[in-house]
Order: C-alpha cells, then sequence, then structure tokens
C-alpha cells in the first residue's frame, strides 16, 4: 500500500512557516486592547444562534431572485449608504466594560464593520471603510483573504438586496452576544437597531479589558491616549515615547503596557515586547490580551515551549477566547512531538471556528489524523481546508495530499 505519513512532516514545517509570516502583524488591534473579534460562544454553539452555511449558496454571491431579468443582471440597482447605529449592553443593562467589535455576519461569512465608543454605543456605514477596525492575535489571519459581500478585502459597497442573510452581533471575548437581523432593511429606514445584549459566559476568569485602566492618574491617562493616536498614525517612535511616559507614570498601567508590546512588536523589538507585555501580567493576572500576543510572538520565534505556556494560561482564565488559541497550541504540541496533544487542541479550535475562518485548523487536522492512518478522517479535512481556501499558496501541494489520501483510503478499505 503506498505510504501517506512521509509528507506530514514537510506539510506542518510549511504551515509553521505561515504562522510565522502572519505573527507579527497579529499586533494590529484596535487601540486600546478591546481583542473583541473573537468567537465569544461556548464550544458547539455560535454568537447570536445564527446557523453557519449559506443555504447551499457561496457566501457572497449574488442571491437568485423571481423576476430578475438580463437587464437588471447587466445594471445592477444603484447602491446608497446604509448606516446603522445602537448600542451594546451587558444583560444587567450596564455598559460592557471594553470597546466591542461590532461584526456582520452574512450567511455564515463575518466582517468587522466598527467599535463601539466608551459607552457602548456605535453608529457606522455597513461595508464602508472603517479605519479603526483592525485585528489581532485572536482572530485568524486566513479570514483576511476573504472577498465577498459579508467578506474582507476590498468592498464593493452593499444594496438592500445584499442584506438578505445578514444580521449584526457584538463580539467581547468572555461574553455571548445576541443578534439583529437585516434581512428588511431599506437605505432610509431610521438607522438604530436598537439595543444589542451580552451575555456572560460561564468558566471565565479573564477578559480583553483590565480593571487597573480606572484607577490610572491623569498625567498617565493623558500620555496613554496620546500613544493611541499615534499608534493609528502609525508612528510607532512617537507611540513608543509616549507609552513609556504612561507606563513610567503608572507602573500597573496594564492595558499600555499592552499597547506599548504591540509597538515593540511591530518595530520587531520581540524581546522589549515580551518584557512589556509580562508587565501587563503582572499589574492584572487577570487581563488575557497580553498571553495572546506573547504566544503569538514566541510563534514567530519557534518558542514552541513557550507557546504551549502562554496558550495554556490563557485558555484557563478563557476558554472561549479564540480558536486561534487552540490552533497555536496544536502547532506548537506537533512540534514538540505530542501529536495526541495536538490532535486534541486542533479539535478545540475546530469545534470554536464553526465559521472556518481559521481553515489551517482542518489543514493540521488533516495531516494529523494521516499520521494515524485514518484516511477517510484526513481527506475530509482537507477538503474543508480547499474549499475554504481556494486561493492558498498551497492549494496544488494539498490537492496532492488529498489524492494520496483518497487512494491510501481505498486501498485500505479494499487491499
Amino acid at each position: 500500500m503506498k505510504k501517506v505519513t512521509p509528507f506530514i512532516g514537510a506539510s506542518v514545517v510549511a504551515l509553521a512557516a505561515i504562522l510565522f509570516a502572519i505573527a507579527p502583524s497579529c499586533f494590529a488591534q484596535e487601540p486600546g486592547g478591546g481583542g473583541g473579534q473573537a468567537p465569544t460562544q461556548p464550544p458547539g454553539g455560535q454568537p447570536g444562534g445564527q446557523p453557519g452555511g449559506g443555504g447551499g449558496r457561496q457566501p457572497g454571491s449574488q442571491p437568485n431572485f423571481p423576476g430578475q431579468n438580463q437587464q437588471q443582471t447587466q445594471f445592477p440597482e444603484q447602491q446608497t449608504p446604509i448606516y446603522l447605529s445602537g448600542k451594546v449592553r451587558l444583560s444587567d443593562g450596564s455598559q460592557p466594560p471594553d470597546r466591542v467589535i461590532i461584526e456582520r455576519v452574512c450567511n455564515g461569512v463575518v466582517r468587522p464593520e466598527a467599535y463601539t465608543d466608551s459607552k457602548g454605543n456605535f453608529s457606522f456605514q455597513l461595508g464602508g471603510r472603517n479605519a479603526e477596525v483592525f485585528f489581532d492575535a485572536s482572530v485568524g489571519n486566513d479570514s483576511l483573504s476573504r472577498d465577498s459581500a459579508g467578506g474582507f478585502g476590498t468592498q464593493r459597497g452593499l444594496s438592500e438586496r445584499d442584506l438578505a442573510g445578514c444580521e449584526i452581533r457584538a463580539s467581547l471575548a468572555g461574553f455571548q452576544s445576541e443578534s439583529i437581523m437585516l434581512g428588511f432593511r431599506r437605505a432610509l429606514d431610521n438607522p438604530d437597531i436598537g439595543v444589542i445584549s451580552l451575555h456572560r459566559l460561564a468558566k471565565v476568569e479573564g477578559y480583553t479589558f483590565s480593571i487597573t485602566t480606572a484607577l490610572a492618574p491623569k498625567d498617565a491617562r493623558k500620555a496613554y491616549e496620546n500613544g493611541l493616536n499615534n499608534m493609528k498614525k502609525q508612528k510607532w517612535p512617537d507611540a513608543e515615547r509616549e507609552l513609556e511616559k504612561a507606563v513610567q507614570g503608572y507602573p500597573k498601567y496594564a492595558i499600555a503596557w499592552f499597547d506599548l508590546g504591540r509597538v515593540y512588536q511591530q518595530q520587531k523589538k520581540f524581546d522589549e515586547a515580551d518584557h512589556a507585555y509580562t508587565e501587563a501580567i503582572k499589574a492584572d493576572s487577570k487581563f488575557i490580551s497580553p498571553y495572546a500576543q506573547l504566544a503569538a510572538v514566541a510563534v514567530a520565534r519557534q518558542k514552541w515551549d513557550d507557546v504551549v505556556q502562554y496558550t495554556s494560561q490563557l485558555l484557563k482564565l478563557n476558554p472561549y477566547f479564540s480558536p486561534n488559541m487552540y490552533f497555536y497550541s496544536a502547532v506548537a504540541n506537533y512540534n514538540l512531538q505530542k501529536p495526541d496533544v495536538a490532535e486534541d487542541q486542533a479539535r478545540e479550535a475546530a469545534k470554536l471556528d464553526k465559521e472556518h475562518r481559521i481553515p489551517k485548523i482542518n489543514h493540521l487536522l488533516g495531516l494529523l489524523l494521516a499520521q494515524k492512518q485514518d484516511y477517510t478522517g484526513a481527506a475530509e479535512n482537507m477538503r474543508i481546508y480547499l474549499k475554504f481556501s481556494p486561493n492558498a499558496s498551497d492549494v496544488d501541494a494539498v490537492k496532492q495530499q488529498l489524492a494520496d489520501l483518497e487512494k491510501a483510503s481505498a486501498e485500505k478499505t479494499n487491499p
């Protein structure tokens, strides 16, 4: 029988190389440590209760409407800007403790749209280019390549028809969001969609906000705000100088230490970044965002023991933070020659990643199952990877792996 397992090692090396490429850029989240893009549902569920999929239609493709004629197809309707506003509140009616990401979900495809302000309010244009929305280590970077009406990449604007099957939800690690459907919304409707409620999840001790922030003295807070403004303008040395002032004036300023670490990380000052993230944890051990960035830096530096340490600490505090953390842990454990642990972590990542925002999870699972000679399961995961990463650079190699797996599965079934 033809052996399938020899390609495993080379493939995981390639997989790790992709992680190295993305990890340094993972810092680029909204200044202030919001990090709310992480899925907030317990395993087996989805935020807002909206099932994934797309009714047999590819996410972002135009639906077929009765009576649509050829002229309509050639000359689409004029797109009028659609604006939305509203509030995010906790289930007890209080304001959320941190800025919250507002997401649009269309047929299972997620796109971050905007952040709430410090009072939990939001206002934005649907599908617009909201410069303040960034991504961090809690978000799978594979998702950034999606380009559809509901996905990422260049936005072509939205029409009323595009909102069929769409909903708006909030995302903050440690909380589960209700959602508001947009299917019948019109451009001239009142933009206020009401209140989105967040419900605190059980078994969560760590959050993406720090309790030390409220205690910062005036001068330290001013320096911190100056640092954030410079981060938004990508003036890294200026941001570094201001954030250093903030932590010097208030050494327990956990969020300032965290953002200082991200500025260091952007400038590839990895030792300084490690120090800043560690200081953030010392100031507030329940503030989990620094653990995520430490894990990302450790991935980039191939320090697998450190990856396991930081992801384990984070997931103990908040097991719903991000499938990316389980994925990092899986890759690290594989490289530490612990395939069983790697498989368990990869499966946990897959449970949280219901929308396949990080398709590499399934690639890794396929490789691990192939190593166990579970060729059927391996092939299934490879197909999922190819479905959700049709333009990945390694598509041809994965297609060959899939062909080998299918042949090995047939030979195993019919020796």
